[in-house]
């Protein structure tokens, strides 16, 4: 008798007609293999899935340009597919599932002629860890196969974990032809699949990342009692050896990932990664949260990236071990046959394709990298890579930060008073938006805990999730506020940032050690003292360090109307807790 997994495989290889069909094994010489078809078979608008690039400087690294009209998430076209449409709320787009399912099938029927489909078993999370998840992933493009074999535990080990049950989540992926009024990303959380037509980006077509990781898995969470959150995980390692565990969520491309592999500025301190992206959050036997990653790579932006910014990253992306590391849509050096990106290091090159393969002429405001260019890449090739990475039981977290990329108004970093505080600071986020979304860029978005796009069920219901949680917890993790972005009147930035963060950092870590000295009480939470942070060496004068903390009425009672108008989008399934603490913040200021 088959198997519940081969029969679901062979009735989606019915609908999408595919010429073979191949179960991977997760092996190095298959991912060797699917990369040489990509090379030699495989084409995108007429360009090969993968170039190789220069093996002596970038061992083990190819190149992928997608199509033109692929370039970023497609929030408009994604939508969660509830039977209740108010469980779905306004922080999603909603699609009955039977009308979903049948505009679906009739776009993914015969999709996959000419193709192979890959079957792909992989883990969210380490195998022996019971928080970890079993999924499959269907695609018909090497450049999915290859990306979910670096960022997920890819391999025949998860086909004899789901053996003869049911129990794993289901995807189902295809690039179709591109075509954008053909493109969607479908969830079905009531029946742990999503199935996405028409993308070859990361955040459509790696399911197994936003698709799973967050909207299935958050909708899990509320059912089984645990938080899915786009989160870094890190561990800070003091002079004395002391290693503090810390989850801190951005929106994307406001420095998750510079932070996660941060290289401090402070003598005796170390910042351990664990996950740059995505963190599940359970509570453990003693009462704390603990954390694991479910991903095993970094999907990075390019722009920006380099020695001087995020120097573990450029070593991390030339160790080339056992995983191939993929750049897209950057641009490519042809004297060198090497990435590259604005913000690199070193000098711009003399002979440059942009990121739709064009000879770049270098006119102003012209980039050669899309601004929304990726890598991907094992974290195990990371140099401070912690060594509790594949521990089943994860991490204790001792502080939650929250940070969003605002010029004005918030200042550098503030200490909620208590978990329904910082429950408030987190539903109330926002941030000034980049090019990972397709949508204008430096308007001022609410993203609470920059889970606005990835929460797969009612946000209003998930504040209440985050508040029961705190409830749960015998010692739940303080809660932060973080803005490395805030300016002066003429555009720079306040705060020299990068390595200089871990200042930041240890303030966080020590509060949340229980330390009571360094911090002051304001209307908005708990700030440094004068002389709580330690900023020796920087070179900062008085009345920048002041500006960096400066809570200015005016521009709170903006934001207080603006948190108001958010929060009523909700109705009243917004939890009063919250209305609470606004009407409290009010009063305070």
């Amino acid at each position: 008798m088959k198997k519940p997994l081969e029969k679901w495989v062979e009735q989606q290889a019915e609908l999408t007609k595919p010429d073979r069909i191949h179960w991977c094994d997760g092996s190095e010489e298959e991912a060797r293999k699917i990369v040489e078809w990509g090379i030699n078979k495989e084409k995108i608008n007429g360009t090969p899935v993968f170039q190789k690039l220069n093996q002596e400087t970038y061992p083990n690294c190819f190149y992928h340009r997608s199509h033109p009209t692929d370039v970023a998430r497609t929030e408009h076209l994604t939508f969660v597919c509830h039977t209740n449409k108010n469980a779905v709320g306004p922080n999603n787009n909603w699609m009955d599932p039977a009308e979903a399912k049948a505009k679906l099938t009739k776009l993914s029927d015969g999709c996959m002629k000419g193709k192979t489909m890959y079957v792909l078993p992989y883990m969210m999370g380490h195998p022996d860890s019971p928080y970890s998840k079993a999924c499959v992933q269907l695609t018909d493009i090497s450049y999915v196969a290859i990306s979910m074999r670096i960022m997920t535990r890819l391999g025949k080990h998860v086909l004899e974990k789901i053996g003869d049950t049911e129990n794993f989540v289901k995807g189902l992926h295809s690039v179709g032809d591109f075509d954008t009024d053909k493109r969607f990303v479908m969830h079905f959380p009531q029946e742990n699949l999503v199935w996405s037509i028409g993308s070859g980006y990361g955040g459509n077509a790696l399911l197994g990342k936003k698709c799973v990781a967050l909207r299935i898995a958050s909708a899990l969470g509320q059912k089984e009692g645990w938080l899915a959150e786009h989160m870094i995980i890190i561990g800070i390692e003091d002079p004395k050896g002391n290693i503090t565990y810390v989850a801190a969520a951005f929106p994307s491309a406001c420095g998750k990932t510079n932070l996660a592999l941060m290289q401090p500025t402070l003598p005796g301190y170390k910042v351990w990664v664990l996950g740059d992206d995505i963190a599940w959050l359970n509570i453990g036997p003693d009462g704390r949260l603990w954390a694991i990653n479910p991903e095993m790579g970094f999907f990075g932006v390019a722009p920006g990236t380099s020695l001087k910014t995020n120097p573990n990253m450029i070593k991390t992306l030339k160790a080339g071990r056992f995983f191939p590391t993929l750049f897209t849509n950057t641009a490519l050096d042809t004297d060198k046959q090497e990435p590259w990106w604005e913000g690199m290091d070193g000098d711009i090159p003399r002979n440059l394709l942009d990121w739709q393969g064009n000879k770049w002429t270098g006119k102003p405001g012209e980039k050669a990298a899309h601004p929304n260019s990726r890598f991907t890449v094992s974290i195990t090739q990371s140099p401070t890579l912690s060594k509790e990475f594949n521990n089943p039981k994860g991490v204790p977290i001792s502080a939650i930060i929250f940070g969003g990329k605002r010029t004005r108004t918030m200042p550098l970093v503030y200490e909620s008073f208590n978990w329904q505080h910082g429950v408030f600071v987190g539903a109330t986020l926002a941030s000034e938006t980049t090019a990972a979304a397709t949508h204008q860029i430096g308007v001022l978005r609410r993203d609470p805990m920059a889970m606005l796009p990835f929460c797969g069920y009612n946000m209003a219901d998930y504040f209440k999730h985050w508040l029961n949680m705190g409830n749960k917890m015998t010692n739940p993790p303080k809660i932060f506020y973080v803005n490395w972005f805030r300016t002066d009147e003429t555009g720079k930035f306040l705060w020299p940032g990068y390595g200089n963060n871990i200042r930041v950092i240890k303030w966080i870590i020590d509060r949340a050690a229980g330390k009571e000295k360094g911090a002051v009480k304001a209307p908005i939470g708990y700030l440094p003292s004068e002389n709580g942070l330690d900023m020796a060496g920087l070179n900062l004068d008085e009345k920048t360090r002041k500006h960096l903390f400066d809570i200015n009425p005016e521009e709170w009672a903006h934001e207080l109307d603006d948190i108001e108008r958010f929060l009523l989008k909700f109705g009243d399934k917004v939890p009063q807790e919250l209305w609470n603490e606004l009407q409290e913040l009010e009063k305070r200021l």
